[in-house]
């Protein structure tokens, strides 16, 4: 069974960064799409989690929410097992329980709807104040 683990959240100001990771133990993901998620106090179910961004398997391909283009990229380290989440430039709405997800076979437009996801992180509080 894959477990995966968020690190790397916090409290930080408006215009700070921060780098989350998320390690992957149980299986090898090189050859699975991940994804970030945010989601909000209130909101558990599936299909009230955000999109944030995306590295999709095979062609590696990175994705994007349009509210953090041009601020957060995403990238993994195959050999690690990791993901992470480069965030600069932070601002107050980005504040959320950051989660990451993954799986096999999901690929293109599917990458947004964390329903084609099988296996979650518990998550990672990320707070930016004003």
């Amino acid at each position: 069974q894959v477990q995966l683990v968020e690190s790397g959240g916090g409290l930080v100001q408006a215009g700070a960064s921060l780098r989350l990771s998320c390690t992957a133990s149980g299986r090898n993901l090189s050859d699975s799409s991940m994804a970030w998620f945010r989601q909000y106090p209130g909101k558990e179910r599936d299909f009230e989690r955000d999109f944030v961004a995306a590295v999709e398997y095979m062609t590696e391909r990175r994705y994007y929410a349009d509210a953090v283009k041009g601020r957060f990229s995403v990238s993994r380290d195959k050999a690690k097992n990791t993901l992470y989440l480069q965030m600069d430039s932070l601002k107050p709405e980005d504040t959320a329980v950051y989660r990451c997800a993954a799986a096999a076979s999901v690929w293109g437009s599917a990458l947004y709807t964390a329903r084609y996801f099988d296996n979650w992180g518990q998550g990672i509080q990320v707070t930016v104040s004003s």
